[in-house]
């Protein structure tokens, strides 16, 4: 058995693995990994967690514990990648591009720079790439993303006042379906359940096995049940909190936990 962490390179950016053998490496620190294109730092965000060799096939290797020369080196790049930024927009604004440039990335040597962009359309960048790489003399490379990319790298808070899910939680990019708002009996209406980025809100999925579960285990609206306070009918489901509020009669309601109630032996729809 070998060890290995979880790195990010971008804040909620995709998550990889590399062995950290007996390095002592712990969540939060930076460090210097070897990959395709070099050496490059991040921060590792999980583990370290043993696995077996059959796991690490291909998974390249933590080389170091970020020291006081690889943050010079990162405080470098990221001068370069300001400079980058600029030198790029203004190109854009020369040649006339519908595109919007969303983030820069320095290689850790700064033999290379990435440029993430976002745009509708396809964009012919051939030109902007020769004039970047003739300006910056760096191998240049862009990348088009997509609008829920643009926000994960950007970041901002979502109307619940909370940092975007798709910036909070580091490598987490599986897809969020309409199914997920129907599962929570949202409005379809897509101001309400979309997000910053105009795409369905991340939290659908984080939020929707609970919906699902209390669902699964709790009566319908107009079921009658038992309660501690006596029986009544079921007047609205409150999933977030595992509880339902009922109708006792004579103008009186309470709410109750799931575990609180029973059904009653009348029948549960009401007929």
């Amino acid at each position: 058995m070998r060890k290995v962490v979880g790195v990010v390179f971008n804040e909620g950016g995709k998550l990889y693995q590399f062995a950290v053998d007996d390095l002592q490496v712990g969540v939060g620190e930076q460090v210097v990994v070897a990959t395709a294109k070099g050496h490059t730092i991040g921060r590792v965000v999980r583990g370290p967690e043993e696995v077996g060799e059959a796991a690490l096939q291909g998974l390249r290797s933590v080389v170091r514990v970020a020291g006081p020369d690889d943050e010079r080196q990162a405080l470098a790049n990221c001068a370069l990648e300001v400079e980058a930024r600029r030198v790029c927009e203004d190109l854009v604004a020369e040649l006339g591009l519908q595109m919007k440039v969303v983030s820069v990335e320095s290689s850790f040597d700064q033999g290379r720079v990435t440029f993430c962009f976002f745009s509708e359309e396809r964009v012919d960048f051939r030109t902007l790439v020769s004039r970047l790489s003739d300006r910056l003399k760096r191998r240049v490379e862009l990348r088009q993303i997509s609008a829920r990319d643009e926000a994960r790298l950007i970041g901002g808070y979502g109307p619940c006042g909370r940092r975007l899910c798709c910036a909070l939680f580091a490598g987490d990019q599986e897809p969020v379906s309409i199914r997920m708002a129907k599962d929570q009996n949202l409005p379809l209406n897509p101001s309400k359940i979309s997000g910053v980025c105009g795409r369905l809100m991340c939290c659908l999925k984080y939020e929707r096995d609970t919906y699902v579960r209390f669902r699964e285990n709790a009566p319908r609206k107009g079921a009658a049940v038992s309660t501690p306070s006596g029986r009544g009918r079921v007047v609205e489901l409150l999933a977030a909190r595992e509880s339902v509020t009922v109708d006792l009669s004579d103008g009186r309601t309470a709410t109750f936990k799931l575990d609180e109630l029973t059904p009653d032996a009348e029948n549960t729809d009401g007929s």
